[in-house]
């Protein structure tokens, strides 16, 4: 009796491809520290790898310091972020300056995470030179990611938002 032939299994990644994703994460995070960056990110085929510097934690004057430990890490220390799936859609600055999630800071904000938005809807303001400007969705889907804290400074080109696109 012959033996049957067994169907292709599907490609899984391989441990090779695995490994090469640490190094190049691993070399990010040097480059990071040499150039003095905040944050790099690469794209190569279907693999996004975004790394960024941590930063600490700024604890209120009233609130006793814990003890240090061994185990604590530095606040410089740079961490991986995201691994972005490439079917996510990017939204980023168009300018330089301070990122607002709401109109006003009594009023809510224009979008949270989940919230499904529409191709042109306004997902935050970003400020500059006394200028408010809105910031419009690029497409429409779910915000899967808002990557920016409220009055924090941007700069041009910098991720704001992942958006999982409506198919």
């Amino acid at each position: 009796m012959a033996p049957v032939p067994r169907p292709p299994r599907p490609a899984a990644p391989s441990p090779a491809a695995d490994d090469r994703v640490v190094e190049l994460t691993r070399r990010l995070a040097g480059v990071l520290g040499e150039l003095g960056l905040s944050e790099v990110e690469i794209e190569s085929g279907d693999v996004r790898v975004r790394v960024q510097r941590a930063m600490a934690a700024v604890a209120a004057p009233a609130a006793p310091a814990p003890a240090a430990t061994p185990a604590a890490a530095p606040a410089e220390r740079p961490l991986v972020a995201d691994v972005v799936s490439p079917a996510l859609v990017t939204l980023e600055a168009p300018m330089v300056g301070t990122f607002y999630r709401a109109p006003s800071p009594t009023a809510d904000p224009f979008v949270n995470e989940g919230d499904v938005v529409k191709e042109s809807q306004v997902l935050c303001i970003i400020e500059a030179m006394k200028l408010m400007n809105e910031i419009e969705s690029k497409v429409g889907g779910r915000i899967a990611k808002i990557l920016v804290e409220n009055g924090q400074a941007v700069e041009y080109g910098q991720p704001l938002f992942l958006i999982d696109p409506q198919r």
